[in-house]
């Protein structure tokens, strides 16, 4: 939307990123991150109530399209498991969300940061609380995009190449100046909270995990540093080769990648906790196993990506 050149984006995404996530560590990242969600929360909200402002018949009329063109299903309660149903979101839902919260290191490494286990518990409580209505606002701008464009075709571009695009270019196309910087900026936030967060984590997994476990090493810091610079450098350089992908929609391969492994991962984490019996080697095999099966569902099966890591 800025007219810079993707891989310029993408680059200049990543040495911010990298570089105050190197500074900083999880302390930046948090940090960030509260500043971030402000900018982005505030901007949707200010985006849903201009579209309400500009489409002819208001917050009811995007309730009328979206209804006439089935953009509400919601409560979908066929049992169908090769799309959205209400079924499919609240099983593949629950599971995505036990693996994530209790065994991805982005969130895990934030409950570390909390002072006792109350603290922790507290934080995930405010996350719920946040996360369910930012969910159903995001969706719904979605919604009004649709009822939007549907009412004025002539503002479109039909030659986006993704659904991704669409949001942008409104953005750039009807929205004054100013308010366009805002929603810019949390878009651009949005990212960089993702990106912090992988690489900081990745990083810490790596050297408390691996390196600390089987090397000696009397500069911690420095060497957890190292760590991030590298690990910062390969994303954003996996960033540069996917930018010629021909995704449609980066939501989707978000959801199919992170089922594909996250299911294998907590099946591990529930192994460790539960069964005192279980010895490195089985793990691994379980885990190996795990990772082939997923695969075959996902290559041979028409089974939605939502329910990929139950």
């Amino acid at each position: 939307v800025t007219g810079i050149d993707i891989y310029t984006c993408i680059l200049l995404m990543g040495i911010l990123s990298l570089g105050y996530t190197l500074m900083g560590g999880i302390e930046a990242v948090i940090w960030t991150d509260a500043l971030q969600v402000v900018v982005l929360m505030g901007g949707a909200v200010l985006c849903l109530v201009l579209m309400i402002v500009h489409i002819d018949g208001g917050f009811s009329e995007i309730l009328n399209v979206a209804t006439e063109n089935h953009k509400i299903n919601a409560f979908d309660m066929a049992l169908e498991w090769n799309r959205p149903t209400l079924w499919v979101v609240l099983v593949g839902g629950y599971f995505t969300s036990l693996a994530t919260y209790g065994s991805d290191q982005t969130m895990v490494q934030r409950y570390l940061t909390t002072s006792d286990e109350k603290g922790a518990v507290k934080s995930l409580l405010t996350n719920v609380l946040l996360t369910i209505p930012a969910t159903i606002l995001f969706f719904f701008v979605g919604t009004a995009l649709f009822a939007f464009f549907k009412q004025h075709p002539e503002n479109m571009n039909f030659s986006l190449s993704n659904g991704d695009s669409i949001f942008p270019w409104y953005i750039v196309k009807e929205l004054p100046n100013g308010v366009v910087g805002i929603l810019i900026s949390g878009i651009l936030a949005a990212a960089m909270s993702s990106v912090s967060s992988s690489i900081n984590s990745a990083a810490t997994s790596y050297s408390i995990d691996i390196h600390f476990r089987f090397l000696e090493t009397k500069n911690k810091l420095k060497l957890a540093r190292i760590a991030t610079f590298i690990i910062g450098l390969v994303g954003t350089l996996v960033a540069l080769f996917m930018a010629g992908f021909e995704i449609k929609s980066l939501w989707d391969v978000f959801n199919k990648v992170l089922g594909l492994v996250l299911g294998s991962m907590s099946g591990l984490f529930l192994l460790g906790i539960f069964f005192k019996k279980a010895s490195a080697k089985g793990a691994l095999i379980g885990f190996i196993g795990s990772i082939i099966v997923q695969i075959h569902v996902a290559s041979q099966t028409n089974i939605h990506l939502l329910l990929y890591t139950a």
